[in-house]
């Protein structure tokens, strides 16, 4: 799995986002990669192959090919949240066998740093790891694993890491803030796809950026509570 990429300029750019943004400490935010048509990872993910049947980087050149194109994206997703949200499939195989180890895809110093609720039906104690991460495994739902980010977080937004069904469940129920799209230009027509099962979604465009590589688009959600 990818990890964010923290350049010498990352703290730098970090105080700059907090003071020229002016971040909401209650903010719930999104950023993910995504294909043209909506998909952030490919058909048949496994161990071998956590995007699935699409390579990593069709979605993710941009951090590692240029990134001091990309510094304020780059800072915000490894240095600014507080507290993250992933499903189970971003964590782990979706066929990892229930009494198998495992702590996820990022070595022994994941690269957040900050605590992870990880959504799942599997009963696990929390898993600390070095660097400040420690994985923390919610069983009762959506609302309470954000109950849990923002109360870890503090005075810094909560970041919903993906993948594309728990991003969809959180837009649906009207949970997020802004989301933060970094798109890239192509298509992959199978797989795992944001805004399914997530009806009268109405963004407002606040910020546009970008390169060749990537189109950076930060939204405002408006509305997306399915009545």
């Amino acid at each position: 799995m990818l990890s964010f990429l923290y350049t010498d300029n990352t703290s730098t750019v970090v105080d700059e986002l907090l003071f020229n943004l002016k971040i909401s400490m209650s903010k719930v935010i999104c950023a993910a990669s995504m294909s043209l048509d909506g998909f952030v990872a490919g058909e048949h993910e496994t161990e071998e192959h956590p995007f699935g049947d699409i390579s990593p980087m069709l979605l993710h050149s941009w951090q590692f090919n240029e990134p001091e194109k990309h510094q304020e994206e780059i800072a915000y997703q490894s240095a600014i949240a507080g507290a993250y949200i992933m499903g189970w499939n971003m964590f782990a195989p979706p066929d990892l066998a229930e009494n198998r180890e495992w702590n996820g895809w990022w070595g022994e110093n994941p690269v957040y740093h900050a605590p992870v609720y990880v959504l799942t039906h599997r009963k696990l104690q929390p898993i600390p790891m070095e660097g400040g991460t420690t994985f923390y495994f919610v069983n009762d739902g959506i609302e309470s694993a954000l109950q849990q980010a923002q109360e870890a977080a503090g005075d810094k937004p909560v970041l919903i890491a993906g993948g594309a069904n728990t991003v969809n469940q959180y837009l649906a129920a009207g949970l997020i803030d802004e989301l933060w799209l970094h798109i890239a230009p192509v298509t992959v027509g199978k797989g795992k796809r944001l805004f399914e099962t997530v009806p009268n979604l109405q963004l407002e465009p606040i910020e546009v950026g970008g390169s060749e590589l990537i189109t950076h688009i930060k939204y405002r959600v408006l509305s997306a509570k399915n009545s």
